[in-house]
């Protein structure tokens, strides 16, 4: 039986395409440098009026994370200006 070249012709165009699918090497990842110091805001903290017990719980917990903000830019910084040689 003899296998018309219509379907070879198809077959080989198929085999050709996944080719094209292989995996090839990566690209290099971009160095990335750093100039200066990190961007660092001043600390502020939220003003509050509490009525009741409630409020001042939630007002508590409000400034304290205010707080926990600020502290982590002076670590920001510390760590900076300890990674300069």
């Amino acid at each position: 039986m003899k296998t018309p070249t219509s379907r070879l012709g198809l077959a080989s165009l198929c085999l050709l395409l996944l080719a094209g699918c292989a995996n090839g090497p990566s690209s290099p990842e971009p160095r990335l440098t750093v100039n200066g110091c990190p961007v660092v805001t001043r600390c502020q903290l939220p003003s509050t009026h509490p009525r009741n017990n409630g409020e001042l719980l939630g007002d508590s917990e409000i400034l304290e994370a205010a707080w926990a903000d600020c502290a982590a830019q002076v670590d920001m910084v510390y760590d900076a200006q300890q990674a300069r040689p």
